[in-house]
């Protein structure tokens, strides 16, 4: 590890404009740091993730670690997409050719080194200092519909009483690389779901889920929270594929147009992802998850950890 001050970008995705959707914070060639130092850092920042991104001798090849307050994350939709934005960004800055004219309409294409997995985003300016960015996630899977009993479990769990459960729609895991539960609810009842019990997590493992997205589909809003509920996520990228892909299989949207989702109206920060499923209902090939990216702040750290 070498000393020497660091900078990171702040950027707020799927946001319509700056201080709305969930933010993160970019390091682009920090200092070589070690797993502890990198959460230390992390954990001053305090943003929801904090991405750090190498260069490669591969032109637009980056090797990628993701990083909450309390752990390495594999994957996280977010932070990818607001990282292809501040790499695009860099770009526009020193790529402008000898007439002086930049190439700002122009897309790009970045892959992200995650460990094993390779992600590939494009990203396009949008003309005022931000970024459409998307992501393919890939072919979804689902899991089989749960029975009325386990299906007023969850409902318990969640806060919320059986008949506000959406009786048309069924409760099974949908994921792109994540489990997530689909909890079709209607009414008011997104406005009032909390997790309220302790073992929320073993809940949601009997279904062969890892998480829960409570979905209003009439709306096309949802919410989810870290399984003890103690954090509700502003936007989660990684639910928004398999969400939208739930709504086609079952007939409660158009493959042919963009399903467009909305979360984060809870916390004060409403973001909108849109998501699109490509396939009919009885074989959707995969989804590709786009959000628009606000470029925020820059901030500067004087040193690595340990130094």
């Amino acid at each position: 590890m070498t000393g020497g001050s660091f900078s990171y970008r702040l950027a707020d995705v799927f946001a319509r404009r700056r201080y709305e959707g969930n933010g993160v914070a970019v390091f682009l060639d920090p200092p070589r740091m070690s797993s502890a130092d990198l959460q230390a850092v992390t954990v001053e920042i305090r943003q929801f993730e904090s991405a750090y991104v190498w260069s490669t001798p591969a032109p637009a090849v980056f090797d990628t670690r993701i990083f909450v307050v309390d752990r390495e994350l594999p994957f996280a939709g977010h932070p990818v997409l607001g990282t292809a934005a501040v790499l695009h960004e860099r770009q526009l800055a020193a790529d402008v050719p000898p007439n002086g004219v930049s190439r700002a309409d122009a897309s790009a294409r970045w892959t992200l080194r995650l460990g094993q997995r390779e992600v590939t985003v494009t990203s396009v300016p949008d003309g005022a200092g931000g970024f459409d960015v998307s992501m393919d996630q890939g072919r979804p899977e689902f899991g089989k519909p749960m029975p009325p009993a386990y299906r007023e479990q969850v409902a318990r769990a969640l806060s919320l009483r059986p008949e506000d459960l959406h009786e048309d729609l069924p409760m099974q895991w949908a994921s792109t690389g994540l489990a997530y539960l689909m909890v079709p609810v209607r009414g008011q009842a997104l406005s009032r779901a909390r997790i309220g019990t302790g073992d929320f997590g073993a809940l949601l493992a009997e279904a062969g889920a890892q998480l829960a997205y409570v979905l209003d589909p009439d709306a096309r809003e949802g919410r989810n929270w870290v399984n003890d509920g103690s954090v509700e996520d502003i936007a989660t990228g990684s639910a928004s594929g398999p969400a939208a892909a739930y709504l086609v299989r079952h007939r409660r949207a158009d493959p042919a147009l963009t399903v467009q989702l909305h979360q984060g109206r809870f916390l004060d920060r409403p973001s909108v992802m849109n998501v699109q499923v490509i396939g009919g209902p009885e074989q959707i090939t995969h989804v590709t998850l786009s959000g628009h990216v606000c470029l925020t702040g820059t901030g500067t750290l004087d040193e690595p950890p340990g130094t």
